[in-house]
């Protein structure tokens, strides 16, 4: 049984860009970069960029996005970070908890969030939503 996200690939246009993105602007750790790729460790998971000449040119209009943890107390300044860097916001937040939605070079979805799971669900016990079952 699956015990876990190994990991996360993104195709990005320009390596280069995407690369001082997520180590510069994100602040995730290189771990090892080539001519095609590049690893980042992102707390206990890792992301892989890797170059694709198919790579969308635009976001895609789905809701589908990347969420990375960011603490409550260093949230506004985080936002600021990525707003200073030129990160252009895709959406305003919908949903509890403090979020940012945001684009990376290639128009991958992400996201800042200072929540968890438990808060999430805390939420929904609180006003549930139709036809709402827990596991």
């Amino acid at each position: 049984m699956i015990s876990g996200i190994n990991h996360i690939t993104l195709s990005v246009r320009d390596l280069e860009a995407s690369f001082v993105f997520y180590k510069d602007v994100l602040g995730l750790r290189p771990v090892a970069k080539w001519y095609r790729g590049a690893y980042f460790e992102a707390g206990q998971d890792w992301i892989c960029l890797t170059l694709d000449t198919e790579t969308r040119t635009e976001s895609l209009a789905e809701y589908t996005h990347i969420a990375f943890t960011v603490s409550s107390e260093n949230f506004a300044a985080t936002v600021e970070h990525l707003r200073a860097a030129g990160a252009q916001q895709w959406q305003e937040n919908r949903s509890p908890g403090q979020s940012f939605y945001f684009l990376d070079p290639s128009g991958h979805k992400l996201e800042i969030h200072d929540s968890n799971l438990n808060t999430r669900i805390h939420e929904l016990k609180m006003k549930p939503p139709k036809e709402l079952v827990f596991f």
